[in-house]
């Protein structure tokens, strides 16, 4: 049977079909996209108009000059590539736009002379492509009808001006005018493109005076080209076109800018080459996302470029050849992003010494620059940010005596105990990506160390005294030595659902979901059920299925790769044994219909068998095409050889060389090499090879051919007949790709037009069609339908076209390729060149001792904090007693809020409500005593307020007659309220109190959930958070009153309670903490009315619950809310579960608060550090360019910043372990596990651990 029919897609690129076309092209029925690039066509091939169900075809770079036949007939035909033709106005039939599905019309690099006939009739085209012909004019009525183009481009043809029906391109989003004559063309109807995203004018003869100066009512235009002009300066319209992100203005006659590109804040991409400039405006440094900056061939010296270009944090290309550079500003080695900086051709003498601190640069061009003299490269010892190549020692006894703590003595000294978290992160990891080279490499290195240990084993043995204490059993496991990615998956068991594997060849074979509950009684299986818990966490059932006609392998192979799995995914569960017959009714459940059971096995055992290989005879040409020498079959004839080249005839047991009088000797040692790898890779070194030079042939060689030994004298000599310039047909990497009833041939997207092994991926099933020899390559971990369905294309398309009689069809499996298969890919190289020895060079470098230099390089890091004691909570008399001192000092607090830009006075009712959209200052006047100034104030130096406490501490000066006076400013901003309110008051609430109180006037700045203690206890525990804005009443999606819910919580101590808004969520509702919840009732009026509910929980201590009910009482304090106190257990149902979402299973106990610790990972000093956040931490501490580290007691999380780098990634990976062995000694009753969390992807057990949770800020 034939897969034609079913065949969605296939590319025929660069096949030559010339002569003939493929007429099996018929039985391509269903083909819905056809590929027919570079394939000689001087005609439309009879063979397309059977193709009804064709949608998309291209036929560019071919040599078509009619298309007069079958494409009419092609209704679906949706979009049509026919550029780089030659094409004529007389070629091109008006029925062709009478197809009505047509919406891609590609025209480009034709003869045409006008528009074609008709065209106007094409009505649903969207993309039109006319560009690189001889077009002179454009018909009034073909803009008339296509009013919906999307995609317009004219570049490169005859116009000089343009229909005043261009107007009715409404939708037009991409216009390319380029290389057009329109000097005499105003483009006035460019306001009436309002949908304009990209304009090219580049080349069209723009000047000042006939420059479209509507530019700017485009407000969505992005893309700008005004190159190849003659344009003195820029016009002030182009300023004002603030929508920009990219924008060309090279090869003008530019010399200078405004500044007013500073409005150009969306711009990434500019180009200013080859223009007249000699200096840059020092606005430019503003354009914060400037990513690409091109000012070649201009006129620019060390003055002419602004010197805060640091400011381009965004910045990653620069270049500047071909000006006056003699030096450049330091600032542009202060880009840290920059990757491509050019410098040629100028005149330097010099760069800044940071320039080598620039570690994400790639390219860096110096050339012809011949004064130039490069700065001292600072030693890798001094380069602290730079961590490539760190030498660290995370061993826990280490990183304790470098925190100066005692190393406790039931710790290993040198060893580590194994964390079985670390264990699952590793064996997630796919296969390393130095390949097997690497591999290989580090297995020696391996063997040379284990030697080196061996003569110093009485030494070590002491130092490697194990642990006497009891381990689990998952602690005591080791490291396979199977990477189980090569067997399974990264998104196997990440997914709810069910998957299966086989087991073929000692290793599982995942099967389609269409078979599951279909076994072969000869074969066994590996299921696996994944699925949420109630916690929403992945949770997996694991099963091995056994047939009763299995073979020994199979079984101990499902056994055996179920716990793989196990241990793959990090699972608890056990692997469950099910046999044929006696399955589970678990395990039955699985499936939706009957299990079924089929007789025989799908799969091969893997146990050994001898079996007889099977040869065919064949003759290669010797020839070296590039850089690589290559094998080409030819016909199996006395004929094929000639006397210039090497040929090599493989018989199987043997390997006849045959070396031609005039061959070169490069070729014929390397047909001897090529034949040596034959017979090791492939014939097991059983094989003889042979050598057979012209003239000298062995009766074996001739045996091969057929010839008897009494004919040999007899034989003409061989013929040169092979082309001096003689190259094999490009090969041609298909990738099958298989879906639900259909398939589809795409050719693979080579890199620099080179095969490389690099492109085969195990997970499909690629084609390599060669034109003598087409390989079907089966991945290890495809499937078996893609297999099967590969096969059977091959030979289909190995008919398609004309090949010589001795193409054969080889499958190729992963793993197992034929040299005649890999030297199709240049660098598929398995030569290992590894140095055994050490160099005096090295030695000299080095010293003689490795142990001594390592150590010396080993980078610094601070892990002090992960060793230090917890900050224990405040006691409650202690928060008391700062309370009233601080409010005593207190002698008056003014309030005020941001209202319509500017800051009225807040109403005393609502002080002490804070909102998280709004901004708020207090101004605070203390009257403190002269001890208490000298003395100092206990506790103070705790929080952000504790400058304010140190003024007029100096004893040289004599004691003031009366009390201190100080005036402290509070700033305070909420997470959602924008930095305008900052502003704000910087301009104008800041200069009058500074006018009023002089320099006694303290500012202080502090953010919601970040407040000092001082400024907390000035609202004796009473500070409430409200989502949103002041009078901005929060409502539903349907417009209704939203319910309020309120979560009491004390951080460190009482002076840090907040009662802060929260999701209305049942989820939320924890024993040890109270709550209150609004649930407003609707009403005609404005009146508030509704239901409060005050929860405490049965845990929750006494002080809480009085606080609590007191805030409850002032805050809805109306005679149209009734107050309700609700012990745990004795909830409504009617309104209180209801207005939380149902009842949920929600937290009994809060004991984490006694265990959480927040670290933060940071190597913004130049080297790695670990610092404790204070015990009053809150969502915004998570900072994006780090890493956190969270324990609560049960888990460790390593939380990771999006913007975090790799060197952070992998030592916070390490110190997290270092912490996790450190507390399993320091309490070992409470043993922690490490687990892995991103931002906006953190589960309920670490939002748990944070006040207030919400969305992430986001910044502006």
């Amino acid at each position: 049977m034939s897969v034609l029919p079913f065949v969605r897609g296939v590319d025929f690129t660069k096949n030559d079909f010339s002569k003939t076309f493929p007429s099996s092209m018929r039985q391509m029925s269903s083909v819905q996209w056809l590929t027919l690039d570079h394939t000689q066509l001087h005609e439309i091939p009879e063979e397309l108009g059977h193709l009804q169900k064709l949608e998309h075809l291209s036929l560019n770079h071919n040599r078509l000059e009619k298309l007069f036949g079958e494409l009419t007939e092609l209704t679906s035909l949706r979009s049509l590539d026919l550029r780089h033709n030659q094409l004529k106005n007389s070629g091109i039939p008006p029925e062709l736009f009478h197809l009505e599905e047509l919406t891609t019309l590609d025209l480009s690099h034709n003869r045409l002379k006008e528009v074609p006939e008709g065209l106007e009739r094409a009505k649903n085209l969207i993309v039109l492509n006319l560009s690189y012909n001889q077009i002179d004019s454009i018909p009034t009525p073909l803009f008339i009808h296509l009013t919906d183009l999307l995609f317009l481009d004219l570049s490169h043809n005859q116009l000089e001006t343009l229909p005043p029906q261009t107007r009715r391109l409404i939708n037009l989003k991409t216009l390319d005018l380029s290389n057009n004559p329109l000097e005499l063309f105003q483009l006035r109807q460019l306001p009436s493109l309002q949908s304009l995203e990209v304009l090219n004018m580049s080349g069209t003869q723009r000047t000042l005076l006939n420059f479209p100066t509507s530019i700017d009512s485009l407000a969505n235009l992005c893309e700008l080209d005004l190159s190849h002009n003659a344009l003195p300066k820029l016009p002030d319209c182009v300023y004002n076109v603030s929508t920009l992100v990219r924008l060309n203005l090279s090869d003008n006659e530019i010399n200078e800018l405004s500044a007013s590109l500073e409005h150009w804040q969306r711009l990434e991409s500019l180009n200013l080459s080859r223009n007249q400039l000699t200096i840059l405006p020092a606005a430019l440094c503003k354009l914060s996302r400037l990513r690409r900056l091109f000012v070649n061939d201009n006129k620019l010296n060390f003055e002419g470029i602004p010197s805060g270009i640091g400011k381009l944090g965004a910045l990653e290309c620069f270049s500047a050849a071909n000006n006056l550079l003699e030096m450049v500003p330091e600032g542009l080695c202060r880009c840290g992003a920059l990757k491509q900086l050019n410098l040629s051709s100028n005149r330097l003498i010099t760069l800044p010494d940071a320039i080598h601190l620039l570690e994400g640069l790639d390219q860096l061009d110096l050339r012809d620059n011949p004064d130039l003299v490069m700065p001292p490269k600072p030693s890798e010892a001094s380069k602290a940010t730079s961590l490539e190549f760190y030498n660290i020692d995370f061993s826990l006894p280490t990183q304790l005596r470098l925190a100066g703590a005692a190393v406790p003595p039931s710790i290993p000294a040198t060893s580590t105990p194994k964390d079985a978290t670390a264990r699952k992160i590793r064996l997630r990891r796919g296969p390393r990506a130095e390949g097997d080279g690497g591999q290989d490499a580090a297995k020696v290195l391996k063997g040379m160390k284990d030697v080196a240990k061996d003569k110093n084993k009485d030494d070590n043995d002491a130092t490697h005294a194990e642990s006497l204490k009891p381990k689990r059993w998952d602690e005591s496991l080791e490291k396979p030595q199977l990477d189980y990615s090569k067997f399974f998956e990264k998104e196997d068991g990440q997914q709810p659902g069910l998957t299966i594997w086989e087991i073929e060849n000692f290793l599982p074979n995942k099967i389609e979901e269409v078979v599951h509950g279909k076994f072969y009684e000869g074969d066994c299986y590996i299921v696996l059920k994944t699925r949420y818990d109630e916690l929403h966490t992945l949770s997996w059932e694991i099963f091995f299925w056994i047939g009763n006609e299995a073979t020994l392998d199979k079984r101990a192979c499902a056994a055996i790769h179920a716990v793989n799995l196990r241990n793959y995914l990090g699972a608890r569960c056990r692997t469950i044994r099910e046999e044929q017959g006696d399955e589970s009714e678990e395990f039955l459940a699985l499936f939706e219909t009957e299990v079924i059971y089929i007789e025989g096995g799908r799969t091969a055992t893997g146990f050994y068998t001898i079996e007889e290989m099977i040869h065919i005879t064949r003759l290669y040409l010797v020839h070296a095409y590039g850089a690589s020498i290559h094998l080409e079959p030819v016909a199996m004839v006395l004929q094929s050889l000639d006397p210039r080249h090497a040929f090599v005839l493989d018989v199987g047991t043997r390997i006849h060389i045959w070396l031609g009088k005039r061959s070169k000797n490069t070729l014929n040692s390397k047909a001897r090499l090529m034949a040596e790898k034959i017979n090791k890779t492939e014939r097991k070194n059983k094989c003889d090879i042979l050598v057979d030079m012209q003239g000298e042939e062995s009766a074996e060689f001739w045996e091969a051919f057929d010839v008897l030994p009494e004919e040999v004298a007899d034989l003409p000599p061989p013929e040169e007949h092979i082309d001096e310039d003689y190259a094999p047909v490009q090969p041609r990497l298909y990738q099958v790709q298989l879906g639900m009833g259909y398939l589809e041939l795409p050719q693979v997207e080579l890199p620099e037009q080179k095969l490389s092994h690099t492109l085969l991926n195990s997970k499909h099933v690629y084609i390599l069609d060669c034109y003598t020899d087409l390989f079907v390559w089966f991945g290890k971990k495809s499937t078996r339908l893609v297999r099967a369905a590969a096969v059977k294309l091959s030979r289909e398309l190995f008919n398609m076209m004309d090949r010589p009689d001795c193409a054969l069809v080889m499958r190729v499996a992963e793993g197992n390729e034929m040299q005649i298969f890999r030297i199709k890919f240049p660098g598929w190289d398995e030569v290992m060149a590894v140095d055994f020895t050490r160099t005096a060079k090295s030695v000299a470098k080095t010293g003689a001792n490795l142990t001594e230099w390592a150590i010396q390089q080993k980078t610094r890091t601070d892990l002090r904090a992960l060793f230090m004691p917890r900050q224990s909570a405040m006691p409650l008399a202690e928060a008391e007693q700062l309370e009233e001192e601080w409010n005593y000092d207190l002698e008056m607090m003014e309030a005020f809020v941001l209202e319509n830009k500017k800051f009225v006075r807040l109403p005393e009712e609502e002080l002490g409500h804070f909102y998280t959209g709004e901004c708020y200052v207090f101004l605070c006047r203390y009257c403190i005593p002269v001890d208490d100034v000298d003395s100092g104030e206990p506790g103070a130096t705790g929080g952000a307020g504790a400058g304010a406490e140190g003024i007029g501490g100096d004893d040289s000066k004599s004691a003031p007659p009366e009390d201190e006076i100080e005036c402290v400013v509070y700033f305070w901003q909420g997470r959602n309220a924008g930095n305008m309110g900052w502003l704000t008051f910087t301009f104008t609430l800041q200069k009058k109190f500074k006018a009023m109180f002089g320099e006694e006037l303290e500012v202080m700045r502090i953010f919601q959930q970040q407040e000092s203690l001082k400024f907390m206890s000035h609202f004796k525990r009473k500070f409430i958070i409200h989502t949103g804005k002041r009078k901005s009443k929060s409502l539903t999606p349907d417009g209704k009153p939203a319910v309020e819910f309120f979560h009491l919580r004390s951080n460190g101590g009482a002076l840090t309670t907040r009662l802060i808004q929260i999701q209305p969520d049942a989820v939320h509702l924890n024993s040890a903490f109270c709550y209150i919840l609004h649930v407003p009732f609707e009403t005609e009026d404005e009146s508030q009315s509704g239901i409060v509910y005050v929860w405490l929980g049965s845990k929750a201590c006494n002080e809480e619950a009085k606080l609590v009910q007191e805030i409850a009482e002032q805050m809805f304090n109306s005679p149209w809310v009734s107050l309700q106190i609700l012990n745990e257990g004795d909830e409504p149902e009617n309104f209180f579960w209801v207005a939380l979402g149902g009842r949920k299973p929600y937290d009994t106990d809060a004991e984490y608060m006694n265990y959480t610790r927040l670290f933060r990972c940071s190597n913004e000093r130049g080297y790695f550090t670990v610092a404790e956040k204070c015990a009053d931490f809150c969502q915004d501490d998570l900072a994006d360019d780090d890493i956190m580290i969270l324990d609560n007691g049960e888990h460790v999380f390593l939380w990771m910043g999006p913007r975090c780098s790799e060197v952070e990634v992998k030592l916070a990976y390490k110190s997290a372990q270092v912490y996790i062995q450190h507390m399993r000694i320091e309490q070992p009753e409470r043993p922690r596990k490490l687990f892995l969390t991103m931002k906006n992807k953190e589960s309920r057990r670490f939002s748990k651990c944070f006040h207030g949770w919400s969305a992430f800020k986001v910044y502006i």
